[in-house]
């Protein structure tokens, strides 16, 4: 089969496109024919990494969806034919995270991810994909859709009257924003681009916010809310927003921390947070657990994925260097 592995070559991560052996599933595993897979901004530090001699040889990519191809002896849930997705962490089934379910991330430190045309995984680590959606949908929900699923509605509680601030227009962004759209929460959209920002508007966002025209975007917030800010706000993790969403979030709410998108720096002040009673729900993506029950909400309410661009198997590299320039409007797929 064919498959992806990095390497460094002149001190920068590098994608190689190789010819391998198949896989076998053993007795409780599943073997599936991959036919799209997505990236994320994690792809991005993983690949950067392999650029110092890390993760060498490593399958990247943590989400991935195609059809079961092969099963083990003991696997009594899954038939050949299957339409299925992977979850992100293939140990984490359900309850409370465990630091141990770390090493089990797809297309990390140590398991292989679903840039290959067939991969080989635990019979437990798979969810059914909801009817409705294309196996290039699907793809794109395994980080970016639990991820905003688990944080803003299993443990954010989102609902009707709420209002949501979502920094940006990436894939858990706009996850969020349809959540919010169909939880009959409201909205705040901030973006650099005014083009991105209608196209937000015309997903459900209410409230929309130009950071490049409006630098004091907490301020511009406040007042749009008459004084009240948001009850949830997705937090991208680094210094450039973090203060100012600690200075937008209302009483009583909810900031969910999903990651480091604008960097590493100072640490923000947090007095605000315990004068405002609100608190900081940090968020590494979700349980198969999650991962399904968000995928019954997905078809209840006949919400699709936005899908910004979609490359060929050829055409990963692409795929890459769109991602790192930050154009993007939703998630981008590779078609296997």
């Amino acid at each position: 089969m064919k498959a992806y592995h990095l390497n460094s070559h002149a001190g920068a991560g590098r994608l190689v496109r190789t010819d391998v052996s198949k896989p076998e599933p053993g007795n409780s595993e599943v073997r599936v024919k991959v036919e799209a897979a997505s990236l994320n901004y994690r792809d991005l530090l993983i690949l950067d990494r392999a650029g110092q001699n890390e993760l060498t040889g490593r399958i990247p990519l943590s989400d991935g969806a195609g059809v079961v191809d092969a099963i083990g002896s003991h696997v009594a849930q899954w038939r050949v034919g299957d339409r299925v997705a992977a979850s992100f962490f293939r140990d984490w089934i359900s309850g409370p995270f465990k630091s141990s379910y770390v090493s089990s991330s797809l297309g990390g430190n140590t398991m292989d991810g679903m840039l290959a045309e067939y991969v080989v995984l635990p019979a437990t680590a798979l969810v059914p994909v909801p009817a409705h959606l294309s196996s290039i949908e699907a793809a794109t929900l395994p980080c970016a859709g639990v991820t905003a699923w688990h944080g803003l509605v299993t443990r954010g509680r989102m609902g009707k009257g709420d209002t949501l601030l979502v920094q940006g227009t990436g894939g858990v962004a706009l996850f969020g924003l349809q959540f919010a759209t169909a939880l009959g929460a409201r909205a705040i959209v901030i973006s650099s681009s005014d083009e991105k920002l209608a196209r937000a508007r015309a997903l459900g966002g209410s409230i929309l916010i130009n950071y490049r025209d409006t630098p004091d975007w907490d301020v511009a917030l406040m007042k749009a809310t008459d004084g009240a800010g948001a009850s949830h706000i997705l937090e991208l993790g680094g210094p450039g927003t973090y203060d100012r969403s600690l200075r937008s979030v209302a009483s009583g709410g909810k900031i969910i921390q999903i990651g480091v998108l604008t960097g590493f720096g100072p640490k923000p002040d947090l007095a605000r947070l315990q004068w405002e009673n609100a608190d900081i729900i940090g968020v590494t993506v979700g349980s198969v657990e999650h991962f399904t029950t968000m995928n019954r909400f997905l078809s209840e309410h006949s919400i699709h994925p936005i899908v910004d661009r979609i490359y060929g198997f050829d055409e990963v590299p692409e795929a890459y260097a769109h991602l790192r320039s930050g154009s993007h409007f939703g998630k981008i797929v590779v078609k296997l």
